[in-house]
């Protein structure tokens, strides 16, 4: 809950140095939003993949089905979850795993599922195909994102009665999945318009293919695809819970307390259109938690 003691800003311009340089216990204390820091990123991973096969369990012990929105980034715990479902039994039946993104090629293609940046492919190899085949959900109940038919996704959605969950990790400036803001130079959009958006094909902004590069191609920008298809903020915020998540560590730390703090919506950083939501959890690790000072080479006043 938040503490009635702590004065907090509106928008990301708002939030000051001191809260940037605010210790991680204190972080904690007045966070808008429940916060879960793991000590490294694999106790993150662990400890999503325990979260993610209880809710199975105790689902299935309910004969409910689970419905999730899924995103491959955070994607370490996927590989630990296949392995406590076959361990532990857990049938994946009643799973409906909506994926929430896919990369395309220049043209708007869906890349192939060989291709290094394919999401459906990495879920393929690190997820579904190390789950025991009995144990497997139907093909029919995995849901990526289709370009030649954008309205599918939220149709299937639909027809499965909604969406228990969403996961979701958050890039750098706040996009999920690959809702980066719409506004630009010629054109703002409304946080009411980019809340209710729906699936669409996107044209990554420069930032996104710069920090991609930076970490996956050694800074060969040609590397990257660039463009992608994204489920919109409407489907990502109809989630009963949605976890907001992050292993990004120094990527991160301004983007989380951004939206650990402050209180408005804003078109600039998708995640902040979470603000308002009924049940939203942020778990991280605590390279992404920690604070912000000494890169400035002095003491925050």
């Amino acid at each position: 809950m938040p503490d009635p003691t702590f004065k907090y800003p509106a928008r990301a311009g708002d939030v000051t140095e001191s809260m940037l340089a605010m210790p991680v216990d204190q972080l904690v204390r007045v966070a808008r939003y429940p916060l879960t820091v793991l000590p490294t990123k694999q106790a993150l991973y662990e400890y999503l993949a325990q979260m993610m096969a209880g809710e199975i369990e105790s689902r299935n012990a309910r004969n409910e089905p689970t419905r999730w929105i899924l995103p491959i980034g955070p994607k370490s715990q996927y590989p630990l979850l296949a392995k406590l479902t076959n361990e532990r039994r857990i049938s994946w039946a009643n799973v409906w795993a909506f994926h929430m993104d896919e990369w395309l090629d220049w043209q708007g293609r869906p890349l192939p599922t060989d291709h290094p940046f394919s999401l459906r492919g990495y879920a393929e190899r690190f997820l579904y195909n190390l789950i025991e085949p009995s144990l497997r959900p139907p093909r029919e109940q995995i849901i990526f994102p289709d370009p030649s038919n954008l309205d599918a996704f939220s149709a299937t959605i639909e027809q499965a009665g909604g969406v228990d969950a969403t996961f979701a990790g958050f890039g750098y400036r706040g996009h999920l999945a690959f809702n980066e803001t719409p506004n630009n130079r010629w054109q703002r959009i409304s946080e009411d318009e980019f809340a209710n958006g729906k699936t669409r094909i996107v044209r990554l902004l420069d930032d996104t293919i710069i920090a991609h590069s930076q970490r996956a191609t050694g800074g060969y920008t040609q590397g990257i695809p660039q463009m992608a298809i994204t489920c919109g903020m409407s489907d990502i915020l109809r989630a009963k819970t949605i976890h907001l998540l992050t292993d990004g560590g120094a990527w991160k730390q301004w983007m989380l307390r951004v939206f650990l703090l402050t209180t408005q919506r804003d078109s600039d950083y998708a995640i902040t259109l979470c603000h308002g939501h009924a049940n939203v959890r942020v778990a991280c690790d605590q390279a992404s938690a920690a604070p912000i000072d000494a890169k400035f080479g002095r003491d925050p006043q």
